[in-house]
């Protein structure tokens, strides 16, 4: 089988799946923080927050820095550019879809109008 979508997207869209992940990315988009801030404001163990920041991590959307005993999140650098991008390239497509069926749809409609009128007279 032949794979289109490169490994890089596979993983973000895997760790934007998740709900808890994107609120993570909500609040680190707000200030950094500690997994056990994090895990404290979504009401999880620190286990449980641990394994979605490591998808986050492992995606590239969030960078983890130890000090001490405390790991402080923040947001990663590179963004979603290319995931943006391939949204983009099928919202494009879909985009211009809908713009030809709104066109055959018109066309239906203007036939209608003109048979209506056909049968009146």
């Amino acid at each position: 089988m032949v794979q289109h979508v490169r490994a890089p997207l596979d993983a973000s869209f895997a760790a934007l799946s998740d709900s808890t992940r994107r609120g993570v990315l909500e609040q680190l988009g707000r200030a950094d923080a500690s997994i056990t801030e994090l895990a404290e404001k979504f009401h999880m163990t620190l286990t449980g927050m641990k394994k979605h920041v490591g998808v986050l991590e492992q995606a590239g959307l969030v960078v983890t820095k130890k000090v001490g005993r405390v790991r402080t999140c923040k947001l990663g650098l590179g963004g979603l550019e290319e995931e943006a991008a391939w949204i983009e390239r099928y919202r494009q497509l879909w985009d211009a879809r809908f713009d030809a069926l709104d066109k055959v749809v018109e066309e239906l409609k203007r036939k209608e109008k003109v048979d209506g009128q056909k049968k009146k007279q």
